[in-house]
């Protein structure tokens, strides 16, 4: 749901509680023309490595620092359905997701094929997320996420963001600093 025209973007995600924010992570991405992420960096709050990605041809390659690299393939599906499907040695599969998009662009939902099975569906109002709900393979409430835009950018992009899980109760704060061309 980013606008058009961002050439890099910085997102930190924090903690909040009791007035106090801790930082969860930081993220470096740079886009491509058409707005995917052509290579990013994932710090955790001390400095160390978490992940990072590098945009190749035809897959994406997904670096750890505890494992080995995951290979990414992205294969477009009929009925606006993207399948992406990740292995080691690029023959071993590690995971697998099928993101299915509404007609507008936004994702409708995520079914999860491999790790976890959850399937996390997505609801806007005036094009805007503001939950997504979290269900498992037997269809029972995993987690339901509400998400409010606290402050935005002249181009509509949300440059702070309070998601909080009504499960733990767990506020985090998304802070989004984009880069145009």
């Amino acid at each position: 749901m980013l606008p058009e025209g961002i050439k890099s973007a910085t997102e930190e995600v924090y903690l909040t509680a009791d007035n106090h924010k801790k930082l969860l992570q930081k993220k470096e991405m740079i886009f491509t023309r058409n707005g995917r992420i052509k290579y990013s960096k994932t710090i955790d709050s001390s400095g160390n490595l978490i992940q990072e990605t590098k945009k190749k041809l035809w897959f994406v390659v997904e670096l750890y620092p505890d494992k080995e690299p995951y290979y990414c393939k992205t294969r477009w599906k009929p009925k606006q359905r993207e399948r992406i499907s990740c292995y080691t040695k690029k023959q071993y599969k590690q995971n697998e997701a099928i993101y299915y998009y509404n007609t507008d662009g936004t994702i409708d939902k995520i079914v999860d094929h491999f790790k976890t099975f959850y399937t996390e569906y997505f609801y806007y109002a005036n094009k805007e997320l503001y939950k997504i709900i979290i269900k498992d393979k037997n269809d029972k409430l995993v987690d339901e996420i509400s998400i409010n835009c606290v402050r935005k950018d002249e181009n509509g992009a949300c440059l702070k963001e309070i998601r909080i899980s009504n499960k733990t109760n767990k506020k985090r704060e998304i802070v989004l600093t984009p880069k145009y061309h």
